[in-house]
């Protein structure tokens, strides 16, 4: 079996604040309003890979957020809240969400000091929210400063802490991606899979795949390098073409 597992928000669909020119589909519907698209080239190959491959979406997102987008195709499984939780059929796994607050239980007490620097923050704009128990999200009007408060005052070998432009996440150790890819693996006797995605949430999951693409951008930073231990990538110049169309041209020719 070969699986495609993918990042959404900014590697195949792009919010409505992007410009993606005129051809492009209204994917995410929200209070009414089309939030997320994909490029009309990428929605249009997104549905021939998908029947070549077991597409396997991996996202931050919560499984209500998730919910509220129709790619065009009714991908089987997704791997939600950062690989915490796997849908089956839009229906969550039990077991894999108990395997997951399992494997995070040793960052228990790490996770309640981050709430509370997290609560206390100065520069925080948003509710501290506990996602499923499974990591915590807020907002800061000074992210890069929270970030590095939070660096300052945790145990780094036990949490994460990431930004995502005012959006502020500390995710326990075990709670990526990469982990979340690895048991999928297991579970389902993967042969073979490729990956994509454009963020520090990534990193560890290409990392475990056979093949991955990446933006230039993650590709070049230094940190990311020393993740991406793949045995191949395909590194995509943004600049000069839109991620989504560079990974759904390329992605069935690794398999």
């Amino acid at each position: 079996m070969a699986v495609f597992f993918s990042d959404l928000d900014n590697t195949l669909i792009y919010s409505y604040k992007r410009d993606i020119g005129e051809d492009k589909v209204g994917v995410e519907l929200y209070n009414d309003r089309v939030i997320s698209f994909m490029t009309g080239k990428s929605y249009a190959l997104l549905n021939e890979a998908d029947r070549r491959l077991l597409f396997v979406p991996v996202t931050t997102r919560t499984p209500e957020q998730y919910a509220r987008i129709d790619l065009g195709i009714k991908p089987r499984y997704a791997l939600v809240c950062n690989g915490g939780m796997l849908l089956n059929g839009g229906v969550r796994d039990e077991e894999w969400y108990r395997d997951s607050l399992e494997l995070i239980s040793a960052s228990e007490a790490e996770m309640k000091k981050a709430y509370g620097l997290m609560d206390c923050d100065e520069d925080r704009c948003f509710e501290v929210r506990s996602i499923y128990e499974l990591f915590l999200f807020t907002k800061s009007e000074k992210p890069q400063e929270t970030v590095e408060r939070l660096r300052a005052g945790l145990d780094l070998q036990k949490v994460g802490v990431f930004s995502n432009g005012q959006k502020i996440y500390v995710v326990p150790k075990n709670m990526d991606k990469g982990t979340a890819v690895r048991r999928f693996r297991q579970r389902f006797g993967v042969d073979k899979c490729i990956a994509a995605g454009d963020s520090a949430f990534d990193a560890p999951m290409l990392r475990e795949v056979d093949f991955a693409f990446a933006p230039k951008g993650l590709w070049e930073a230094a940190d990311m390098q020393n993740m991406l231990n793949i045995g191949a990538c395909a590194v995509c110049d943004t600049d000069n073409e839109f991620f989504s169309d560079f990974i759904l041209e390329n992605c069935s020719k690794f398999i």
